[in-house]
């Protein structure tokens, strides 16, 4: 088991590496980041049920969102997207839908990214049946 969970960590070292020569550095980084936020806060529930963040929030300082979006970059659907690959490679089961959110700061501590992840507030399906409807 251990060898796999090896082969595993350097294919995924490779593509990171790969993905890091064909585009700029930071969205690795960033999906990086987000994929050390999701392992670090997941919740072995059972034997083969392990829960994970849904919500994430991802601030940009100004000057990488700016670099980020003037290529194109899709950042919030392409990070979603890698996100869930990653999940879905971990057997991980998320704590609600998916949501990643990218946003502009002008206060970034290390001047470049943030990354928190939480999971969504439960919603009380008893709140809906008091509703007028």
């Amino acid at each position: 088991m251990q060898t796999l969970n090896r082969w595993e960590r350097a294919i995924a070292r490779w593509e990171e590496s790969l993905l890091a020569k064909v585009v700029r550095s930071e969205p690795v980084e960033l999906l990086g980041a987000l994929k050390r936020e999701c392992d670090s806060h997941a919740v072995v529930c059972g034997p083969t049920r392990v829960v994970v963040p849904n919500v994430y929030d991802v601030e940009l300082a100004d000057a990488v969102h700016e670099e980020l979006t003037r290529r194109g970059c899709q950042v919030g659907q392409e990070l979603t997207d890698r996100l869930a690959r990653h999940a879905e490679d971990k057997g991980y089961e998320w704590a609600g839908p998916l949501t990643v959110h990218v946003s502009r700061s002008g206060r970034v501590p290390n001047g470049r990214y943030r990354v928190a992840g939480r999971p969504m507030a439960h919603i009380r399906a008893d709140r809906f049946a008091d509703a007028p409807g």
